[in-house]
């Protein structure tokens, strides 16, 4: 799980935030404050994955809080969530290595794409073994190398449509080294979960997946999906 902390000065945006942070699949929300001092108390003691913050707030800018971070070695990664245009904080964000930058009003969609490039390469950089180029390439250049090939290597079979079997493969790259369930990759896609298995086990039969099936108490086992290793 991928733990979150939330800084920003107004209340309701705050819990709007967390509310839609925790709408995305892998991500608890673990904490939220509203301004720079109790932000660096907070982080002082606790080191979360990723923060969300706004630029500015009460008592300083979100980049200076940013700079700070750094110079205090605190190794949390920050998203901005601002309505600041101005290039030059944008640019200075970056400089200081924000992994994203949202500018206010953002769509729910936006904040959910944010947060899965976030998890591509946390969970490139959490997994044992080297990172090969071509991983790099793809989730921290967002370089795809043959996408179309990449998708799909075989012709469907009659009944497959050729967009939901993309909308679940981008999906299950996005979650990249997680074990899924045909009704996980179903209520995240939108799809029934019967269409789901059909697509999993054609991607399976293409050898672009492994199944692990685990057993429960009671019943049938549980078929769990991933990316099969090369």
């Amino acid at each position: 799980m991928i733990t979150v902390f939330i800084i920003e000065d107004d209340p309701m945006v705050r819990d709007i935030n967390r509310k839609f942070v925790e709408r995305i699949e892998g991500f608890k929300v673990i904490g939220s404050v509203g301004d720079i001092g109790e932000a660096k108390e907070y982080l002082k003691d606790n080191v979360p994955n990723l923060v969300l913050m706004d630029v500015f707030l009460p008592s300083g800018l979100g980049v200076d809080l940013l700079k700070w971070m750094r110079k205090k070695e605190v190794e949390s990664d920050v998203i901005f969530i601002t309505a600041e245009k101005n290039k030059t904080s944008i640019n200075e964000a970056f400089r200081y290595g924000a992994v994203d930058y949202l500018v206010k009003p953002f769509t729910f969609n936006r904040l959910k794409e944010a947060f899965l490039k976030y998890k591509e390469r946390f969970v490139l950089f959490n997994i044992d073994g080297e990172i090969k180029q071509k991983s790099i390439d793809e989730h921290i250049l967002q370089i795809k190398t043959n996408e179309k090939n990449d998708r799909r290597s075989t012709s469907l079979t009659k009944g497959l449509n050729e967009n939901t079997y993309n909308q679940i493969w981008d999906y299950i790259k996005n979650n990249n080294g997680i074990k899924l369930t045909a009704d996980q990759v179903a209520d995240e896609v939108g799809v029934a979960r019967v269409t789901a298995r059909r697509y999993l086990e054609f991607m399976f039969k293409e050898n672009k997946l492994e199944i692990n099936q685990e057993y429960g108490k009671i019943g049938r086992p549980t078929n769990y999906y991933k990316i099969k290793e090369k």
